[in-house]
């Protein structure tokens, strides 16, 4: 490769590392083999040897092509020319509305993105100080308002015809497909100019949203939070899974008389090799304790979403939301229960809250006494919050307690490790009760769950 080719791969492999996907060293050298057998020339030749090398799953892609689009950008070989420069400075917004609706019902991607290019040119520059000048895409979209031109793309494409069949279907999904292009054409253009003027490394690292799984519990949007709830049902599987593991190694069956009696034939009749039968195969129990307070109620909502798919991998889960008390909430998430309607339920029914500051100890307390006896041999107790007791006791041999019946006891932290004890926080208190785990986001809920064998 050539010394500037050299110097934009390195850039390129830095950004998505800094972007939250993982590429090693030696992913970054396959890379580097993949484009000796390439024509550099072809740029899509040369995105999908990068994609084939360093993209492990299909969350990754799109920032992937954010960060490409930005390290390798398109050669822009004259752009439109004279003429047509001069009619799209010319024409009126109707008329350019128009253009985007053919260009969105018929027309390829190189014409979608030359257009797209013309209207940044035209609706996205605003100047910012002498010699300076910023691009945005909202300006484009509301020059343009291209949600708005359904209504008359239907009109023209439906004349004569029934309303509310197939072809109007298939004519919705097209003009959707088509705007959602032509937004990111103009997203694109508009990320390309600012890293002429700013340099890309400056872009780069505020373009790219993180990977679903890398998305912080504590600062999940509405919309992170809709994504990740596709997440959670494997990930309830797995954890099942792994819980009905341990107590399998962890306990023997009954003596099995018969192949004991048959094996000591083998050493005259002394029994040197004890056999047993395997334990009777059963799912485990689970016992929820959430912190819903406000700190972390991204957090709260997430797990919450992780209970409510658990019901349904164990032989009975029981799950306790607290604030400054407890109450159960199992009853929220009854089967055939539509999750957002139990989320909203919770909220307004559940008796978590006293005086509106989080206890944990007074709510371990509360718990111990009024549902003790929900926690037994049986049961895997799992605790889900940021430890930080608002400088009230912190009742450890409540939680010492309630761990020594529990078959097994874990405690997931939202926050970062660097931040515990800190402030009213007394993570590492109760982390000599129960071992507890970082857990802000889904990678890390991944690793606890892999770390359980």
């Amino acid at each position: 490769m050539g010394e500037s080719l050299v110097g934009r791969h390195v850039g390129f492999v830095r950004a998505l590392r800094e972007a939250g996907l993982p590429v090693s060293v030696a992913e970054g050298l396959d890379a580097v083999r993949a484009l000796r057998v390439i024509d550099l020339a072809e740029r899509e030749s040369l995105r999908a040897a990068y994609a084939a090398t360093l993209v492990k799953r299909p969350a990754h892609r799109p920032g992937f092509d954010v960060l490409f689009d930005l390290w390798f950008p398109p050669v822009m070989s004259g752009g439109p020319d004279e003429r047509r420069r001069r009619e799209l400075e010319e024409a009126s917004v109707a008329e350019l509305r128009e253009r985007l609706a053919g260009l969105v019902t018929g027309g390829g991607d190189a014409e979608m993105r030359e257009f797209a290019r013309a209207m940044v040119e035209r609706f996205g520059r605003q100047q910012a100080g002498p010699g300076r000048q910023n691009w945005f895409s909202y300006s484009v979209m509301r020059a343009l308002s291209p949600e708005t031109l359904m209504a008359g793309i239907l009109r023209e494409v439906l004349a004569g015809r029934e309303r509310g069949g197939l072809a109007e279907r298939t004519v919705r999904q097209q003009v959707t497909a088509g705007v959602r292009r032509f937004e990111e054409a103009v997203a694109a253009d508009v990320r390309r100019r600012i890293a002429e003027d700013s340099g890309v490394e400056r872009i780069a690292r505020s373009a790219v949203r993180p990977p679903l799984d890398q998305v912080d519990f504590l600062r999940a949007t509405r919309e992170d939070l809709a994504r990740l709830r596709r997440e959670v049902y494997p990930l309830a599987r797995r954890l099942a899974t792994r819980l009905a593991i341990r107590r399998r190694r962890g306990r023997r069956g009954r003596l099995d008389f018969r192949r004991t009696v048959r094996a000591s034939l083998q050493s005259g009749g002394v029994p040197l090799t004890p056999s047993f039968r395997p334990p009777r195969p059963h799912r485990p129990e689970l016992v929820v304790l959430c912190d819903a307070s406000d700190s972390v109620s991204s957090f709260a909502h997430f797990t919450l979403l992780l209970t409510y798919a658990l019901r349904e991998q164990f032989a009975k889960v029981r799950a306790f939301g607290f604030v400054d008390t407890v109450d159960e909430i199992t009853r929220f998430f009854r089967p055939g229960t539509d999750v957002v309607d139990a989320m909203t339920r919770l909220a307004d029914e559940a008796d978590m809250v006293r005086f509106g500051r989080t206890n944990y100890g007074y709510a371990l307390e509360r718990f111990a006494e009024r549902h003790g006896d929900a926690v037994g041999p049986r049961t895997s107790l799992l605790i889900l919050g940021d430890a930080r007791s608002n400088y009230q006791p912190p009742a450890l041999d409540t939680l010492r307690a309630l761990a020594g019946r529990a078959r097994h006891a874990y405690w997931l932290n939202p926050e970062p490790k660097a931040q515990w004890d800190t402030g009213d926080s007394v993570a590492s208190a109760y982390a000599g009760v129960v071992p507890m785990y970082e857990c802000r986001n889904v990678s890390q809920l991944t690793a606890f769950i892999e770390s359980l064998d």
